[in-house]
């Protein structure tokens, strides 16, 4: 085990017992890091198909399900949707496995996963991966995907980054990409309750880093429809559980 590893293991076993579900073949990829994973003081599950996974969050109301974008009879995003749906199942932490291919990132942020990896997928990132989604409790805060489009002094593709701070006037976006204070932004992305929010703001503040970026994005002309839904999402968000 690297020394970077070890010490995102030791970070793990500071938590209470918390679930992992693993899906489809990746329990296969798996089946060496589980070691490292029990000994995080996680549980492990498994399950050979996206309805056998719905039936055993069910059973036992996961914290994190880790599962392949495209699997045989259900794919992941079909799965997903089916989860974010549920009053009883949607409050768990989803990571996908998916290709580079832009489209299948797309489905990802599309169905409600909380992140994805791509293949090749290198232990270390998975665990890295794994260890940031368990660290949101339920229904405090969630990990949203959020698609990005940059009209600055150099404009880029659209791409990914990710945020777990959301209001009605903005939000923290973490990405690796580099983006300049003043940069105006798109920005889309979808909500626990089957809601997508489609935005322009600019971004306020910069925090670089080596690995990930973080702005301080300040949202302007937010839609109504859009105020409304992400004050419903907050107000949820901050319910006692």
């Amino acid at each position: 085990m690297t020394c970077q590893l070890y010490l995102v293991v030791r970070f793990l076993i500071k938590w209470r017992m918390k679930k992992v579900l693993i899906v489809d073949d990746l329990e296969t990829f798996v089946r060496e890091e589980a070691g490292i994973l029990n000994r995080a003081n996680l549980q492990v599950f498994t399950a050979r198909s996206a309805r056998e996974a719905i039936e055993v969050h069910g059973r036992e109301m996961v914290d994190l399900i880790l599962a392949d974008l495209n699997m045989p009879e259900m794919n992941g995003d079909e799965m997903v949707k089916i989860i974010r749906t549920d009053p009883k199942l949607k409050n768990v932490s989803i990571l996908m496995v998916t290709s580079l291919k832009k489209s299948d990132m797309q489905r990802c942020a599309d169905c409600g996963a909380n992140d994805y990896i791509t293949r090749p997928v290198e232990p270390r990132k998975l665990v890295e991966k794994i260890s940031t989604l368990l660290e949101i409790p339920q229904r405090k805060s969630l990990r949203v995907l959020v698609k990005v489009t940059v009209r600055g002094k150099f404009d880029t593709a659209p791409f990914f980054g990710s945020t777990q701070n959301v209001s009605s006037s903005g939000l923290l976006l973490e990405t690796d990409k580099t983006l300049a204070k003043g940069d105006v932004i798109s920005c889309s992305f979808f909500l626990p309750d089957s809601e997508r929010v489609n935005c322009e703001g600019e971004v306020a503040r910069c925090i670089l880093d080596h690995k990930m970026n973080e702005y301080g994005i300040r949202f302007f002309n937010l839609a109504p429809e859009a105020k409304q839904s992400i004050e419903k999402f907050v107000a949820k968000s901050n319910r006692p559980a």
